[in-house]
């Protein structure tokens, strides 16, 4: 099998792999792709935080909620995790500070990063996740992504950088 590596930074690798993910478990391609989108901002924030790049937000004190009163967002659990999300006109859609976010600008994110590479990458993604149980894929859907993960340098020498990613890598875990 011939290699097949394009280099790409991690933060469209972790998009669409958990807008994938997001589809195996049921949730409709828009709703999907803002969730992926949701996770790798999410994600991005907390390395940032960890490694001194953005500072901690203050924490805010807790409101309680009237009794009976509906909840403004819901929290979907997706690789590790809890990505707010609100009801809209046009369904359910992740948001992040209260904004929604916009499933094309997510999906022009992603053909912006991957270019020709998205569909082939995106198949081989989804060959992964219909190698699982919907079930199983929810809870390990993280540590596969670190399995198949663009390599980069540890700390701040890594952040933004790209690496190479193998698509026979993530085809060969679908096995």
């Amino acid at each position: 099998m011939a290699t097949d590596r394009i280099t790409v930074n991690r933060a469209p690798v972790l998009t669409l792999w958990a807008t994938v993910v997001a589809e195996r478990l049921g949730y409709d391609h828009k709703t999907a792709l803002t969730l992926g989108k949701a996770v790798a901002g999410l994600n991005a924030q907390a390395k940032g935080q960890r490694l001194g790049i953005f500072e901690k937000p203050k924490e805010k004190p807790l409101k309680v909620q009237r009794k009976g009163a509906k909840p403004k967002e819901n929290l979907v659990p997706l690789l590790g995790r809890l990505v707010p999300t609100v009801k809209s006109p046009e369904g359910v859609r992740a948001a992040i500070k209260g904004e929604r976010i916009d499933p094309q600008s997510a999906e022009k994110y992603l053909a912006q990063k991957f270019g020709g590479d998205l569909i082939r990458v995106r198949t081989a993604m989804e060959e992964l996740a219909r190698a699982y149980k919907p079930d199983v894929l929810a809870t390990e859907a993280f540590r596969m992504y670190e399995k198949f993960r663009p390599s980069v340098p540890a700390g701040q020498k890594g952040w933004g950088v790209k690496g190479v990613l193998d698509v026979n890598a993530i085809r060969l875990l679908a096995r």
